[in-house]
């Protein structure tokens, strides 16, 4: 499905009932955002990994302006400020009142800044792996020298560049950081997700470039104007978003909560799916 929402076009897939038979009446369940990463991927990765969550809530799945299946324009235009406002756009497309907001990676960082400059639009948070700041991109540097091998420093060195030339490219550069992404890498099972997506290029070169908008980052001072109960989720082998960001965005949106997930790298929903899941449904409904 497509909504023609401010000057894009964004793609939005939903699963999983509103209203759902509960004795004598219906019962409305909660709706959940799910919030994908990169930039410059889409929301496929979330399926089929996150959609068992469609048994506790509404999941409404969508793709980030100039990714996925979502309209193009100006890159100038890919950025956070414009994710945020795409994203309140689309729930006011849709009808819904506030929602559990669920982000992971660069999800993360729409998602907190959304639930800063928007907090009666959301009932729960949810941020995965993600930071506040642009310091992660100076962080992930220095843990990619010390654990990457020659491979995999060249493609990091290509992302630091925003040099993707193309959609192959970005698929060499996942191929050969998976293991670094995930504890419990499977080169099959990930190529053959990867092959379900669509990569852009021209997001994520705009995020990491040398002027990237990501580098320039700071959401820190925002964060106390979060009123949503708010649940962190980190990584604790997480090479680009280490969990010490996770701890500072605890330490700063008050009341909280942070768990660690200690056999995970960036990708939980691949090294830990079912624990994730069920921190999430249960945070959820509260």
């Amino acid at each position: 499905m497509r909504a023609r929402i401010r000057d894009t076009e964004i793609y939005f897939d939903i699963d999983g009932a509103g209203l759902v038979p509960d004795g004598g009446a219906m019962r409305e369940r909660p709706t959940g955002f799910l919030i994908h990463g990169g930039p410059g991927s889409d929301h496929s990765g979330f399926k089929p990994s996150m959609s068992p969550l469609a048994e506790h809530m509404q999941l409404v799945y969508f793709d980030h302006r100039g990714q996925g299946r979502s309209g193009r324009g100006d890159p100038a235009r890919y950025t956070l400020d414009e994710n945020v406002e795409d994203m309140e756009a689309l729930r006011r497309h849709l009808g819904l009142g506030p929602i559990a907001s669920i982000g992971t990676s660069y999800g993360g960082m729409v998602a907190m800044a959304h639930a800063a400059r928007y907090p009666q639009s959301v009932s729960r948070l949810v941020l995965i792996v993600t930071a506040a700041q642009g310091g992660f991109i100076l962080r992930a540097q220095q843990i990619l020298r010390e654990r990457g091998n020659a491979e995999q420093i060249a493609a990091g060195d290509t992302l630091w560049a925003g040099g993707f030339r193309d959609e192959e490219q970005l698929q060499r550069y996942y191929d050969a950081m998976g293991p670094l992404y995930a504890v419990r890498h499977d080169p099959v099972a990930a190529a053959a997700t990867r092959g379900r997506g669509i990569g852009s290029p021209d997001a994520i070169n705009r995020a990491f470039g040398p002027d990237g908008f990501l580098r320039r980052l700071d959401l820190r001072p925002e964060l106390a104007r979060i009123t949503a109960p708010t649940l962190i989720l980190a990584g604790r082998h997480d090479w680009i978003c280490p969990p010490e960001f996770s701890e500072e965005i605890h330490r700063l949106i008050p009341g909280s909560t942070l768990r660690i997930f200690e056999d995970s790298s960036h990708s939980i929903r691949v090294d830990e799916p079912e624990a994730l899941r069920q921190a999430i449904a249960a945070f959820v409904a509260g």
